[in-house]
């Protein structure tokens, strides 16, 4: 038998007391690429619709990690890459990457991502002139040298240099403490919660 998903609407979120916009966050920079053509499809996807939003509970989360930051390394910064990433959204990325060496990195619509809950950022460090560091790779770069679980054996090659493992290695500190899981292929996505308990219990965003 196939459970209903419940929905929520982008634009319902700002009068929900279950979410919180990033704004509200002090000290966090928001630079949304989905919202801009600098992503790999190369145009805006959420205008005319604000997507710098998060479910409270991640919300909270990050706001612990902008505060922890804060107190260890006063000269950076947060900045938030995608937040809330609504279904419609992800089905454009499925039929853009199905088939091609993109596809392991989105998850299929029928799924959908933990970005459409809310409970997902993708996310950098800044200086304090708002300059994002190097990480060694561009944000939503498809290659192996993104990969955190392969970060030894790029190092140990050459392709990525101890600043660049060093500044990964400061941005999962920062998440991890606060509640966050990373994942193994993208140095810059973190989630809130168990995926299947996350879609089990809260609404996708549409």
């Amino acid at each position: 038998m196939t459970t209903e998903v419940r929905t929520i609407g982008i634009d319902e979120l700002p009068a929900h007391a279950d979410y919180r916009a990033l704004a509200a966050i002090a000290g966090l920079q928001v630079d949304l690429r989905y919202a801009s053509p600098r992503n790999l499809l190369g145009r805006d996807l959420y205008s005319p619709h604000d997507c710098a939003w998060l479910h409270r509970e991640a919300a909270d989360a990050l706001q612990q990690a902008v505060h922890w930051l804060q107190r260890e390394r006063p000269d950076l910064r947060l900045c938030v890459l995608d937040a809330a990433r609504p279904q419609r959204v992800q089905e454009r990325f499925w039929a853009h990457v199905q088939g091609t060496p993109m596809e392991p990195y989105f998850a299929p619509p029928e799924r959908g991502s933990i970005h459409s809950y809310g409970m997902a950022v993708d996310i950098t460090l800044a200086d304090a002139q708002g300059q994002e560091l190097d990480m060694g790779t561009p944000f939503d770069d498809t290659t192996e040298r993104s990969h955190p679980a392969l970060e030894h054996r790029h190092a140990a090659a050459g392709l990525l240099s101890e600043a660049q493992l060093a500044n990964r290695r400061l941005l999962r500190t920062a998440l991890l403490q606060a509640g966050w899981q990373a994942i193994s292929t993208e140095w810059w996505h973190f989630d809130f919660g168990d995926r299947d308990e996350v879609r089990r219990r809260l609404p996708r965003i549409v």
